[in-house]
């Protein structure tokens, strides 16, 4: 199928103009090939994805996480991101987050926020989070253990803790926390991995691909290993 298609279907869903103004999205590599028959879907595109994707005959790669720097043998393959517009759009990374999590859908909070009324305890929340994350750590300064209204911001929102806080939420939901945020975090917090929180936007990315190109996802992992005492 034609390329340009296939990314103006997935720019549909999340407009580019909609990207913040720092962000890579967009056509990393555009070759000359219009039609392409096989597309690897990746989170981040490493040297790792690129030597899978041409081992796998794959002539093109969407992916989540932009690069900033793009080394010269990746130059015979087509590379797409869509980033913060698809955190943004909806159904996009906090979304598909929220549904996979088995959780209600959430209202909009911002650009990148989602809150949604949830009445559930912090052990819960633990045992329903570590199902999709063996890196899961939280912070619960005043020792509370009823929630009734969580925000959530895939990947890293430590950003957004004040916007959370200010529209009353008792717990925030992200991938990437700082060490000061958790410090002064007047509510709780859990922190379930950059990787884990963003991995099935994947499926997302596979909805919007027509079923006559054929697809493969990447073989990827978080880059954080537990030690097992």
């Amino acid at each position: 199928m034609d390329k340009y298609e296939i990314i103006k279907k997935i720019e549909e869903f999340a407009a580019p103009q909609s990207a913040e103004a720092w962000d890579c999205s967009g056509w990393i590599i555009e070759t000359d090939r219009h039609n392409v028959k096989k597309i690897m879907l990746a989170l981040t595109i490493t040297d790792n994805v690129v030597k899978q994707a041409k081992e796998q005959n794959c002539d093109m790669i969407i992916s989540h996480h932009p690069l900033l720097f793009v080394p010269m043998n990746y130059n015979n393959i087509d590379i797409y991101c869509a980033h913060t517009n698809m955190d943004k759009a909806q159904g996009g990374t906090t979304d598909k987050l929220i549904a996979t999590i088995g959780l209600p859908k959430g209202s909009f909070c911002g650009d990148f926020l989602r809150i949604i009324e949830y009445e559930t305890t912090v052990n819960e929340l633990i045992h329903r989070f570590s199902k999709l994350s063996r890196n899961l750590r939280f912070v619960n300064n005043k020792g509370v253990k009823s929630i009734k209204r969580i925000a959530f911001c895939a990947g890293s929102g430590s950003e957004f803790i004040n916007e959370a806080v200010e529209n009353n939420c008792d717990a925030f939901v992200t991938g990437d926390l700082k060490f000061h945020t958790a410090v002064e975090s007047p509510i709780v917090l859990f922190d379930i991995g950059h990787f884990e929180s963003e991995i099935n936007i994947l499926d997302v990315f596979k909805s919007l691909i027509p079923p006559d190109t054929e697809v493969v996802k990447a073989a990827e992992s978080s880059p954080f290993r537990q030690i097992k005492s």
